[in-house]
């Protein structure tokens, strides 16, 4: 893993493959730093051809932390998911969106195929919308659009997402609540065994544990509003994929986002919910390379 200078902040990322092929760039969700992107999926997209990049999004992990713009208040923002209104938040999504672009501009990445989870896929949906010169392709996956009218997330993954962080000094804990997340909001269909999740809980932590950083991405998510418009500007190839069981972010938000989009292809997977089964790494491989494919397609017919 590097870190390097882009859009005035630091950014830890790490490269899988050779550079001179055409770039896979990764943008993780809320509260998740890149190694939950896995290395079987990053290896797969590299056996495909592809050169691939996960990245540490703005505070979490090891890229820089926004700790002079103070901390949200959790109920408010909980609150404000739920009845639809725009808090001020510290950051924008957008913001977000070009740290993604300031990455593949300081590393002199031209273009990338964009893919993005659940809060990644609104900021590659952004990468799309905001920089459609250096957005390839697009491939959303169990993300949605901001519009208000949609199913909200079940009442148990609410309450999995917003309950109060464990203490550090206690690495029980810490590794229960976050077996219980894995098992509230992962796919019913497809079980990861609960030693592979404490495995992956316990990494993370001690790689880095810094809950004000996810209180202010949430910030970011809430106040960013319905993008439908703004996914009706999409030019790039675009694939959505999305759980049929994903009780974080319902199976409607990919729907609704394929809708939105131009020629974009829905791909729904059964008893997926909002995690990465090891299992469907080929299936997620599949989708990324279909959209790639297509934008070979699109520039080889222009």
């Amino acid at each position: 893993m590097a870190q390097i200078s882009a859009n005035g902040i630091d950014i830890e990322y790490e490269r899988f493959g050779p550079e001179d092929r055409e770039t896979v760039l990764l943008i993780m969700g809320l509260s998740a730093q890149l190694t939950l992107w896995p290395v079987e999926l990053c290896d797969e997209l590299v056996s495909r051809g592809y050169h691939v990049i996960r990245f540490d999004n703005r505070d979490i992990g090891l890229s820089t932390k926004f700790e002079e713009a103070g901390t949200p208040d959790m109920g408010a923002l909980v609150g404000a998911l739920l009845s639809g209104n725009k808090p001020e938040a510290p950051y924008s999504l957008d913001d977000m969106a070009a740290d993604a672009v300031g990455l593949l501009d300081a590393l002199n990445i031209k273009k990338a195929h964009i893919v993005g989870a659940s809060m990644g896929g609104m900021i590659a949906q952004l990468v799309a919308t905001n920089h459609p010169d250096k957005t390839l392709s697009l491939t959303s996956i169990m993300s949605t659009t901001g519009n208000p009218e949609l199913p909200q997330a079940k009442p148990e993954a609410m309450a999995a997402l917003a309950a109060p962080a464990p203490d550090p000094n206690d690495l029980e804990a810490v590794a229960a609540r976050g077996v219980h997340t894995w098992n509230t909001i992962g796919s019913p269909g497809y079980r990861t065994d609960e030693t592979q999740v404490r495995e992956w809980v316990l990494r993370d932590f001690h790689r880095s544990f810094y809950p004000q950083g996810i209180l202010r991405q949430m910030a970011a998510i809430v106040s960013n509003g319905d993008r439908r418009e703004k996914l009706k500007t999409v030019t790039a190839p675009t694939v959505v994929v999305h759980g049929t069981d994903d009780p974080l972010v319902p199976v409607e938000g990919g729907r609704d986002t394929a809708a939105s989009i131009p020629g974009a292809e829905l791909i729904e997977i059964p008893g997926m919910g909002h995690d990465f089964p090891l299992v469907l790494v080929n299936t997620i491989a599949d989708a990324i390379t279909k959209a790639a494919s297509q934008s070979s397609n699109q520039a080889a017919a222009e």
